[in-house]
């Protein structure tokens, strides 16, 4: 993991009151909150009994036969590390930091609530070192980051790994994101939705607020699972990589003995490097996590004669051995895979980013495609920040619209995973792996449906669903095969516009 240690002080003053206590003071006053539904959390609420409810997909039958839905070329923006209360928990009439019980007291070990937030830990500078932009007493519940931290400048990140984010989640209490964290209070942080580049695709296309990342935890994971919705095995992982969980009577996870990348019955939950390159240098082979043998969405395009690609930031200077100093290795999920390694036929979809764009311009744009900006621009906090990453992905969003390709697109824009910070909205309990946390969505489409928030229960594996229905493929795997497509977000009786 690259890590950027630079960040600019904030010259600004401490504001009294923040903007999301005036907004839900207004909207108290006017009897919005009325309307703003569901999932309102008891103060004693018990596990996932009270998580998102999974709903069973219906048929795609009313709405259209794949040949015939004008969706043509699909693109999918995977960004980094923000879950929807963090980005937008003030969005109107969505179910975000506003919804009554949303502002859960975070509880020590203990379980028991802290009187004010610890302080704010930068734990990625050598050594680790107290954030002093942020004050050391915020008051233990969600706060402004831009009240301390402009939009433009870099966020510490905090801790967001396989076994943490359980223990963080603590059974659906939502109550303990600070005490597995170690940025201290840093979880609670969160952004001036409006103030996003993104903010106006939300509003205008659909924003989804009941999507949820495929797998618990971090970047390697959730990367495998939106291509391939599953979790790679290491059998005979090296000893130092086992973790060692704690789990009661029940079989509960409760703590954790020693922290590793490998569960002790060898599946990989947290990062490490690919087989094949580019990986970090120095990895020793040992050290890498064995050619995965599992079938991939690109497999199932590619016998389909489905024209697709994976489009990375800074991919050619990478195989060519100079890596850009924020290059994620492990955001590259087709290394993992045996049919993407060098000499391989796989490795032809493996292209730089660049190439989206060019492909756009000289009409050569993939049926799929999937697009990784390089660490500088994917909002991965503590080398990203939030408002230069989103406007990179705004270009991105723009090229297709200002294209031919436009009337016949749809654009998925989300995030990998978490990233460690707080959401009030327990993760549905599907299976041993996830779904994990709540992540924004956006659909920008001609046939989206406008100004529209869906609360359809989605995760990656939902992308996936959406792509075999449209090319009529086989599912990778059970959760996949069961997933909610991503079509309720569309209205293709509507004419196609904006």
């Amino acid at each position: 993991m690259n890590h950027d240690p630079f960040v600019r002080p904030h010259l600004g003053l401490v504001r009294k009151r923040s903007r999301r206590d005036i907004v839900r003071d207004g909207l108290i006053a006017a009897g919005s909150l009325a309307t703003a539904r569901r999932f309102i959390r008891p103060d004693n609420a018990r596990a996932q009994d009270l998580a998102t409810p999974v709903a069973v997909p219906g048929s795609a039958g009313e709405i259209g036969r794949p040949e015939t839905v004008p969706i043509d070329y699909l693109i999918v923006i995977f960004l980094e590390n923000r879950p929807f209360d963090h980005l937008y928990g003030l969005f109107p009439g969505a179910n975000g930091l506003l919804t009554p019980g949303a502002e859960i007291p975070q509880t020590d070990a203990d379980g028991i609530p802290y009187a004010a937030l610890p302080s704010i830990v930068n734990s990625w500078a050598n050594p680790p070192a107290i954030d002093t932009r942020f004050p050391a007493d915020l008051p233990n519940k969600p706060f402004l980051i831009e009240d301390y931290v402009p939009l433009g400048d870099i966020d510490p990140s905090p801790t967001h790994r396989f076994y943490q984010h359980q223990l963080q989640v603590n059974g659906g209490r939502m109550d303990r994101y600070v005490v597995w964290s170690d940025t201290g209070g840093l979880p609670l942080g969160h952004f001036d939705t409006e103030q996003l580049p993104l903010y106006p695709y939300a509003r205008e296309h659909t924003l989804c607020d009941n999507y949820f990342t495929g797998a618990w935890g971090g970047s390697m994971l959730n990367h495998i699972w939106l291509i391939a919705a599953m979790t790679p095995l290491w059998p005979g992982a090296p000893a130092d990589q086992i973790a060692q969980p704690i789990v009661d009577s029940g079989g509960a996870l409760i703590g954790l003995q020693r922290d590793g990348n490998v569960t002790p019955d060898g599946y990989c939950v947290n990062d490490v490097q690919p087989f094949y390159a580019p990986f970090q240098a120095g990895t020793a082979v040992e050290e890498r996590m064995p050619p995965q043998l599992a079938p991939t969405v690109g497999d199932r395009l590619s016998d389909a004669g489905v024209s697709w690609a994976w489009y990375a930031g800074g991919w050619d200077d990478a195989v060519a051995g100079k890596p850009a100093p924020t290059f994620q290795f492990h955001h590259q999920p087709f290394s993992y895979f045996s049919r993407y390694g060098e000499g391989m036929p796989g490795r032809q979809h493996l292209l730089d980013e660049t190439r989206f764009l060019s492909s756009v311009a000289d009409g050569s744009l993939p049926a799929v495609s999937f697009i990784k900006p390089l660490g500088l621009f994917d909002e991965h906090a503590g080398y990203s920040a939030v408002e230069s990453a989103e406007s990179h992905a705004v270009e991105l969003i723009e090229a297709v619209k200002t294209s031919p390709y436009w009337e016949r697109s749809a654009i998925v824009v989300t995030y990998d995973d978490f990233g460690g910070w707080y959401d009030h909205v327990a993760p549905p309990p599907i299976d041993r792996w996830g779904p994990g946390g709540r992540v924004p969505a956006i659909i920008v489409s001609p046939w989206a449906r406008k100004d529209y928030v869906d609360s359809t229960p989605y995760d990656h594996t939902s992308i996936l669903k959406f792509i075999e229905w449209r090319w009529s493929l086989a599912p990778l795997a059970t959760r996949d095969a069961s997933a909610w497509s991503l079509l309720p977000a569309f209205d293709f009786a509507a004419q196609g516009t904006s």
